[in-house]
């Protein structure tokens, strides 16, 4: 069976994230974890490759061994569908904690109470409760 799961990749804070990610959601778990085995201490130790669900969504992440000059962006995001106000205004004071608001919690034309936030590892999220 085909299928497409989101893959996050972090330069080293692959972990971190994971854990807060699945901390974040009465579902989170952790499924599976490969570290990188390597005489290099800088990658030693690291995610190689890491599969995590939060809201029944499966994740997979990892942590590059290489630099790029690029990173996450908030062209192509996380979309939460929240429950009550309760669980968004939760979410949005969570994942913009350390991170930057790219639309304020509010009420919006296309629903009740939105917010779009990067998060502290600058994946993108949109918050939605319709």
């Amino acid at each position: 069976m085909t299928t497409i799961t989101p893959f996050l990749m972090f330069e080293g804070a692959a972990t971190e994230a994971m854990n807060y990610y699945v901390s974040l959601f009465d579902d989170g778990e952790i499924l599976s974890v490969t570290h990188h085995q390597s005489d290099d201490p800088s990658i030693d130790g690291s995610v190689q490759l890491a599969e995590f669900r939060v809201a029944g969504q499966r994740l997979l992440c990892s942590d590059s061994s290489v630099h790029h000059a690029f990173t996450f962006t908030p062209s192509l995001s996380l979309f939460v569908g929240c429950k009550d106000d309760a669980e968004i205004t939760r979410l949005h004071e969570a994942l913009a904690d350390g991170g930057k608001e790219l639309m304020p919690l509010d009420s919006y034309g296309f629903s009740t109470r939105f917010a779009w936030v990067n998060d502290r590892y600058g994946v993108s999220w949109q918050l939605n409760l319709p």
